[in-house]
């Protein structure tokens, strides 16, 4: 159920701010937002698969730590980053 290379390859070449940048807070929450989705279309059809369900859950806790240290940091780079992955209404 992990991302394949190529849609990894491609999200982290979508979210980077360098070129050589592969583990700065943009790309850990678009990759955690990308594999977020995977699992809870996984979980729509494998409603009691409960170990899927605590996993996605520590994810989504750990995207909300990085995106309240991205406001606290830096809100330009927040507000971009919540408007480009979707998440907020």
């Amino acid at each position: 159920m992990a991302l394949e290379l190529a849609e990894r390859s491609r999200i982290v070449g979508e979210s980077r701010r360098h070129e050589t940048d592969t583990g700065s807070v943009e790309v850990q929450v678009s990759l955690l937002t990308a594999r977020i989705n995977q699992i809870a279309d996984h979980l729509k059809d494998h409603k009691h698969d409960f170990s899927s369900r605590r996993g996605l859950l520590k994810m989504v806790g750990r995207r909300n730590r990085l995106l309240r240290y991205l406001a606290r940091t830096d809100v330009d780079r927040y507000r971009s980053l919540i408007q480009r992955l979707g998440l907020r209404k």
